[in-house]
């Protein structure tokens, strides 16, 4: 039975938010003929920041069945990457690692948005302009308020479930409900400021810069560049490159957004190589955007009747480009603890610690790589080393190759030593180049 406004008024799975965590859970769960709702509060396309992804999300795109739909769409394949970092040079080639498949310069709107109607498609109810007010998860059955918003007018319901998944990025509606938000030590909390560059050109893996118009044939690298208070990226996408940095929050707090767009704009003037990159490119000034204090993590994931998945669970400095994988991996693993819990409603709560277990893995092991960072702030040392050893060895040395570009090498030695791995530094394969022709 469904409402006037076509929203049912019960289902098995109620998700909370259409980006990728929750449209590829509303998607692999559908496939399987369970009843899903998902309710995002935005109208996509909706804005987002252009990203770079690893070749790792293919396996994932292949489960949920939206990879033949990446390729059509035809985003930007990338080599590899180049950073400078303190003045060191060095570069990755993600083919040297096994990969046969591209990585991606992805804008996120497009993407985002393919992922939500490949899940209708898979027979998941997508309502959009829906913004979620509350879960009760102590009734039997758990009932999540909403707002529905189309037409111009608001109008409350709610929707009766079995499950509740929370995949509504930061704004992590159940962290919210639960106060389990926990923001980490303010010397590790970083917030990004970003917008995007028309006609900008390009580094590619040859060490060389391209015109805007070369994107399609010659492939770009994810180019990162430190700088005193932080680092930057230049993602090349097809129409225009995204351009962003990340620095601690305490040296942006006593700005307003003005004075953080000013800063933006005289930070990628005065990087290396970020003005000539840029020299020439127009900026595009509705495009400037920020996201704050975004170093957190969810005390509480998952339950009988509830789970915390992608961004709604955590989030750390992206300079590994973890963050969609991160929700592709949430959304998998997700997906097949309530099947089976479904299947055999007695074990739900073994299958919710389980999957907590395996999400917190995955958060500590990409916290503890980025920041350096081995134990507190929600992460669990043991749970790490035996997500480690799990890994493939091949994925490991790209992970140390990335870490090595990024002077972080000592962290995922620590790592790997915690987990009785021997990883030499000559593993690394991060190439040293002697200058940039740009």
């Amino acid at each position: 039975m469904s409402t006037s406004n076509g929203i049912p008024r019960r289902c098995d799975v109620l998700v909370i938010g259409g980006g990728p965590a929750g449209s590829s859970v509303a998607a692999l769960l559908a496939k399987q003929g369970i009843d899903v709702v998902l309710l995002e509060k935005a109208l996509h396309p909706r804005p987002q920041v252009g990203e770079s992804l690893i070749p790792h999300v293919w396996k994932y795109a292949e489960l949920t069945g939206a990879a033949p739909l990446m390729e059509q769409q035809g985003f930007v394949a990338k080599a590899g990457g180049i950073t400078v970092w303190n003045g060191k040079i060095h570069r990755i080639a993600f083919a040297e690692f096994g990969f046969t498949r591209p990585a991606l310069h992805v804008e996120r709107d497009i993407f985002d948005e393919l992922l939500l109607k490949h899940a209708e498609r898979q027979g998941a109810q997508v309502f959009q302009q829906v913004t979620v007010r509350e879960a009760r998860l102590e009734l039997q059955q758990p009932e999540v308020n909403y707002l529905d918003k189309r037409g111009g007018d608001t109008v409350e319901g709610s929707i009766r479930c079995r499950f509740v998944i929370d995949a509504s990025g930061s704004s992590a509606v159940l962290a919210g409900q639960f106060k389990s938000k926990r923001l980490i030590d303010s010397r590790m909390r970083f917030l990004s400021l970003w917008g995007h560059f028309k006609n900008a050109r390009y580094v590619g893996a040859d060490g060389r810069s391209y015109a805007a118009r070369e994107v399609g044939k010659v492939r770009p690298v994810t180019f990162v560049t430190s700088f005193e208070d932080g680092w930057i990226w230049h993602i090349a996408m097809r129409q225009v490159a995204s351009v962003g940095l990340v620095i601690n929050t305490d040296r942006a707090r006593a700005m307003d957004k003005n004075q953080r767009e000013g800063y933006f704009l005289h930070t990628l003037k005065s990087a290396p190589y970020l003005d000539r990159l840029l020299d020439g490119a127009e900026y595009l000034e509705s495009s400037f955007s920020q996201r704050p204090d975004y170093s957190y993590y969810s005390s509480k994931l998952c339950g009988e009747n509830f789970y915390c998945i992608g961004d709604a669970a955590s989030f750390v400095d992206p300079i590994y480009s973890h963050g969609v994988l991160n929700a592709f991996y949430n959304a998998c693993i997700t997906a097949l603890a309530i099947a089976e819990s479904l299947q055999n409603p007695a074990y739900r709560a073994r299958h919710a610690q389980l999957c907590e277990n395996r999400i917190r893995q995955f958060y500590g092991f990409s916290r503890s790589l980025a920041l350096g960072e081995f134990g507190g702030d929600g992460v669990d040392s043991e749970l790490v080393s035996r997500f480690m050893r799990q890994v493939p060895r091949v994925e490991l040395e790209l992970m140390l190759a990335a870490a090595f570009m990024s002077e972080r090498s000592d962290n995922f030695h620590q790592l790997a030593e915690n987990a009785g791995l021997n990883l030499q530094p000559t593993q690394a394969r991060a190439h040293v180049m002697e200058k940039l022709m740009l």
